[in-house]
């Protein structure tokens, strides 16, 4: 139980730092992008989401407004999300080991 309990808390401090990486990402890239500076490279982005901060990623597209026209993060970050979520939901309720 000890070391259920202890890879739950890995987890959530693992998305939680690799989502506010992800939604800082956004912010930074779209900070640079209005004062046109050197960006933050598209594939760097969706490593980030991929490798856990499709949430962060998702609402830093909303909430910065950036990205919101290209289909490539329009429509696959929240496909991303959705696949995150449904890998998490598999693995609650015990489908996935």
């Amino acid at each position: 139980m000890q070391l259920e309990s202890f890879l739950i808390n890995s987890l959530l401090v693992y998305l939680t730092v690799v989502n506010t990486i992800s939604f800082s990402l956004m912010g930074l890239d779209k900070k640079k992008a209005t004062h046109q500076k050197y960006r933050i490279p598209e594939k760097q982005l969706f490593i980030w989401v991929i490798i856990g901060g499709s949430l962060g990623g998702v609402l830093g597209m909303q909430i910065f407004r950036h990205k919101t026209k290209h289909s490539q993060f329009k429509y696959g970050f929240p496909l991303i999300l959705v696949v995150h979520l449904l890998l998490i939901s598999m693995f609650w309720i015990g489908v996935l080991p």
